[in-house]
């Protein structure tokens, strides 16, 4: 009998022994798991870092920077405002012209809703 009680024991014993070497083997795994997304984070965010270096150098490239931008806009406009300028000093004497002999042309009639009874 204590044959038995020792065979148990040794089973036991083995027993506790695999399920401490099963906990074990379950940390390292989530230990792994946890610094293997850690590190696809930080690759992740070294990517995006990269391709928005690259982003603004192509828009630097292509578009300029944005005083760059701001300053043709700027020279655009002013150009623009000088061409509306000469078109109005241009067209100013006909369209007073025009609006005056309207103004003074009156041909009086009755209104289309005026009832004579």
């Amino acid at each position: 009998m204590a044959s038995q009680t020792q065979g148990i024991q040794q089973l036991l014993a083995a027993e506790k022994r695999a399920a401490e070497k099963v906990s074990e083997a379950r940390k390292r795994k989530a230990k792994r798991l946890k610094q293997a997304k850690e590190e696809a984070q930080d690759e992740v965010e070294k990517y995006r870092q990269e391709r928005e270096r690259q982003f603004k150098e192509f828009e630097a490239k292509h578009m300029g920077t944005r005083e760059g931008v701001a300053a043709k806009i700027d020279a655009e406009t002013k150009v623009k405002i000088e061409e509306m300028n000469i078109m109005v000093q241009q067209k100013q004497e006909l369209v007073i012209k025009d609006i005056l002999n309207l103004v003074y042309d009156i041909k009086p009639e009755l209104h289309v809703n005026y009832r004579l009874n």
